[in-house]
């Protein structure tokens, strides 16, 4: 199968430790990557990652609290000082802009080489704001202290797979390989015709990814995700700091798995970790007795979609 995958470059949440790092990961579909999040030192992680700077041209950033952005101006003067001449796009709560163009004008005089391109999204809405061939990405409204979107990931049917056996077999010339991929069968010299189905293997299921930022718990949050095969939702706290989760619009651990558990997904990643724990396997432990294909994250992970 062609890659979806999602690696963890920051989990943590705002306060720093020597642990973790502040959210940030990128999505690879099909060789592109995209990142959420840029927390502070977002161009080292993506060196110790063995990420591409040529292939990431698209920043979609949740909120603007320091912990998911502050990255961000550094990682786009790295770009420039790497030769970058592609345009970069950045999707964010509108609030950014006018404070991204301050940060250019103010470090770079808009001359860093390459085009930065906003796009504002609407927070309260969950519709798509970027499309491509390989993939669509959604919006997810979230209910945090200031205006914040989660992102949904979908990856776009792929064609089925031919046979080449079949291929062989019927000497099917190359300028039909693409009938057939589109559904057509194929008629021989003498008049047989075999059917699409005998010519090819259905196709993967298309996959999906969720990424639920800072939120406090959200009762219907599973129904706009459900089914995603991979779900990365905020778990800033155990059960012991409930009250504290709903009163700084976080959530806990256990909320977040009932959120898997109610959308059905295939799996859960925690993260976004409060410092006060120095082991998260509470976390883990807990959010396991609601959902448990239910995984810990952490720097420089990488898991399949």
């Amino acid at each position: 199968m062609t890659p979806f995958r999602v690696h963890i470059l920051g989990c943590g949440s705002a306060l720093p430790t020597t642990r973790h790092l502040p959210s940030m990961q990128v999505v690879d579909c099909r060789d592109k990557l995209f990142m959420v999040d840029c927390g502070e030192g977002a161009q080292l992680q993506l060196r110790r990652s063995g990420l591409s700077f040529n292939k990431l041209g698209h920043i979609f950033i949740s909120h603007l609290h320091g912990d998911h952005c502050f990255g961000l101006i550094g990682l786009i003067s790295t770009f420039g000082l790497l030769g970058r001449t592609a345009t970069l796009h950045v999707y964010a709560p509108a609030q950014l802009e006018p404070m991204l163009k301050a940060q250019l004008d103010m470090f770079f005089n808009y001359d860093i080489g390459y085009k930065v391109e906003f796009h504002a999204i609407d927070t309260t809405k969950q519709q798509v704001i970027f499309e491509d061939r390989s993939l669509t990405v959604e919006s997810i409204p979230l209910d945090h202290r200031m205006p914040c979107a989660g992102f949904l990931f979908r990856e776009k049917p792929l064609s089925p797979h031919i046979r080449r056996d079949m291929i062989e077999m019927y000497d099917i010339p190359v300028s039909q390989i693409n009938n057939i991929k589109a559904g057509q069968g194929y008629t021989l010299s003498d008049g047989t015709y075999v059917p699409n189905e005998q010519l090819v293997t259905p196709a993967d299921k298309p996959r999906s990814y969720a990424y639920c930022s800072d939120t406090r718990y959200m009762p219907k949050l599973h129904e706009m995700i459900r089914g995603v095969d991979t779900l990365y939702h905020e778990s800033t706290y155990a059960d012991d700091k409930e009250d504290g989760a709903a009163k700084y619009f976080h959530s806990t651990a256990r909320q977040a798995a009932t959120v898997a558990r109610d959308a059905g997904v295939g799996k859960l990643l925690l993260g976004h970790f409060s410092a006060r724990y120095v082991d998260e396997t509470i976390l883990l432990n807990e959010a396991k007795e609601v959902f448990e294909n239910t995984f810990l994250t952490a720097e420089t992970m990488v898991f399949d979609i």
